[in-house]
């Protein structure tokens, strides 16, 4: 569904040149949910930015359904961190839902019958009259991700949408996403920096390295399917998992791989004259 190409972007401006992003390599199953950490800076906005066509990347190219990122392609819905700057406050819950609706040549029926079955799928019918500033910070990320889901897209971006809610509405918006994507069927690549978060909703992770980045490796979360926050966070497996990722994540900070250091440290403890 996704497929990105040698991915490179630099920028250039008041005689700096700074690279973001040096070759970005990786392809997204259809229908598979995969999460995407690093270091801070590291560029996974940039990435996502270049994903969805609202950035120009340097080199390299992005493909969706094989076919050319040129700017944003219908098939994708984007939803962002800051859920605050993405609604209007002057528009009624249903409204900021409908908004990107209307650019398709769909029957106002149809659009009320899309607006309505999002507004459903993530608990929030009731609302549909109320304005953005009336809601709690967790509620008005639920209607940005509706807003994403009546646009009916093939593959969805979301780029740390629940970085800015408390512990607990985190935790019910994971399990949010998950349903929804166990429902729907729709791909999704999530940009998060928690390192629990990924491994819990991830069914793949990819790891990126320090900037200018690069993948550094490509986890397959081998949890079940389904997945609950009482019982899954505390599996050993899961601790395994989310070991694994915090070591690589440290190790890219110090510019490489767990794996080499642990093989250069195996090397400086082992007795004159070994291999």
């Amino acid at each position: 569904m996704l497929d990105v190409r040698g991915l490179k972007k630099v920028y250039e401006g008041s005689g700096r040149r700074v690279e973001a992003v040096r070759d970005l390599t990786f392809t997204v199953d259809a229908g598979e949910l995969v999460c995407l950490v690093g270091p801070s800076g590291c560029g996974k906005t940039t990435l996502l930015k270049c994903m969805s066509g609202l950035l120009t990347p340097t080199s390299g190219e992005v493909l969706l359904g094989g076919r050319p990122v040129t700017g944003p392609p219908p098939g994708m819905a984007f939803v962002f961190q800051e859920y605050g700057r993405s609604l209007f406050p002057w528009m009624r819950v249903r409204d900021n839902v409908e908004l990107p609706l209307k650019q398709k040549k769909l029957t106002t029926s149809r659009r009320r019958e899309l607006v309505a079955d999002a507004l459903e799928s993530v608990g929030l019918s009731d609302a549909a009259g109320a304005y953005p500033w009336q809601l709690s910070g967790g509620m008005q990320q639920r209607v940005a991700i509706a807003r994403a889901l009546a646009y009916e897209p093939d593959v969805l971006l979301m780029d740390e949408p629940f970085a800015a809610v408390d512990a607990q509405t985190r935790a019910d918006l994971e399990d949010l996403v998950r349903g929804l994507w166990q429902q729907r069927g729709i791909t999704i690549l999530f940009v998060t920096h928690d390192i629990d978060e990924a491994v819990y909703l991830g069914e793949r992770v990819l790891i990126l390295s320090a900037s200018p980045t690069v993948v550094q490796e490509q986890l397959k979360v081998d949890l079940p399917t389904e997945r609950d926050q009482l019982h899954t966070r505390v599996a050993p497996r899961f601790a395994e998992l989310r070991t694994h990722v915090y070591e690589q994540i440290q190790a890219a900070k110090r510019g490489r791989p767990a794996d080499l250091e642990d093989a250069k440290d195996m090397k400086a403890d082992a007795p004159p004259g070994a291999p």
